[in-house]
């Protein structure tokens, strides 16, 4: 009964561990590409080093006001940052572990990605500025609700009648679920990162700012130049050519591995049974 009391004991203390680096993981992992986050946690690591250099040196009127700043820090940062509070909430609310959006098959996949390349050539020849997001794992319901609702089956027919000068919609973005688009006139956050050239327009900057906040896929065609960008997970790859821009398509929409075993072995039964009814 000790021995399994000493276990449980020892468990418990490396799950609390774990826990606390697991957070303040991802604590860092989202300061690294936010810019107020990162000036929040430097001025954190400041105020601790004065606080102790105070101690040291007996600096008591230093000391006294640290101490106020400490007691009331926390609660001054929530009322100051409260946007980014949120916005970090609501990621960890959108996420979601085994994932919401449909799982792809080869076919749909490839006419996914042949239906965008197709409108992104013609855009791209054009000069016609367009903004497609594709979702993932995080769901982007908060900006498809306000958006204009089309749930039609994609097509670059459809994508570049969308992005055409003359059309209502074609200032906001498309979102794209599965093989569907969803909406068009979508309006996404801009990124506020100050390292960012100011030869970015804006849909650069929504393509970066939702794409910061989400898992999405952010692609963008220049209006000015037609250059071709796509934007994961915070980064910007830049004028990419027609066929750099397919191949990360492809490569990033592929299921998980474990998805693709499971269909794999979904085709090989169905092909089984195939050949058992030829018999």
């Amino acid at each position: 009964m000790i021995l399994y009391s000493s276990i449980f004991s020892i468990a418990t203390k490396i799950l609390d561990i774990a826990i606390v680096w697991y957070l303040f993981y991802q604590i860092l992992k989202y300061s690294r590409n936010n810019f107020k986050l990162t000036l929040i946690f430097k001025g954190v690591v400041i105020i601790v080093l004065l606080k102790i250099m105070s101690d040291l040196l007996s600096l008591n009127t230093v000391g006294i006001i640290l101490e106020y700043v400490i007691s009331w820090g926390p609660l001054a940062l929530i009322i100051i940052f409260q946007p980014e509070i949120r916005n970090v909430l609501e990621s960890i609310g959108r996420s979601q572990l085994l994932g919401r959006h449909k799982i792809l098959t080869v076919d749909e996949r490839e006419k996914l990605v042949y239906e965008i390349i197709n409108a992104i050539e013609y855009l791209k020849k054009n000069k016609i500025g367009a903004l497609m997001i594709i979702e993932r794992d995080y769901s982007l319901s908060q900006y498809i609700d306000p958006a204009n609702k089309i749930y039609a089956d994609i097509s670059s027919e459809l994508l570049i009648s969308i992005f055409w000068p003359n059309n209502p919609l074609h200032d906001g973005g498309v979102v794209i679920q599965g093989d569907k688009i969803t909406c068009a006139g979508a309006v996404f956050p801009t990124s506020t990162n100050p390292t960012l050239s100011k030869r970015l327009g804006t849909r650069h900057r929504a393509a970066l700012g939702i794409s910061e906040t989400t898992d999405c896929i952010s692609i963008i065609v220049s209006e000015e130049t037609g250059r071709v960008s796509i934007a994961i997970q915070s980064t910007l790859n830049y004028n990419l050519s027609i066929d750099d821009a397919r191949m990360m398509l492809l490569e990033e929409l592929q299921p998980k591995k474990e998805t693709f075993y499971e269909a794999d072995d979904s085709i090989e039964s169905e092909s089984e049974e195939h050949e058992e009814d030829t018999k």
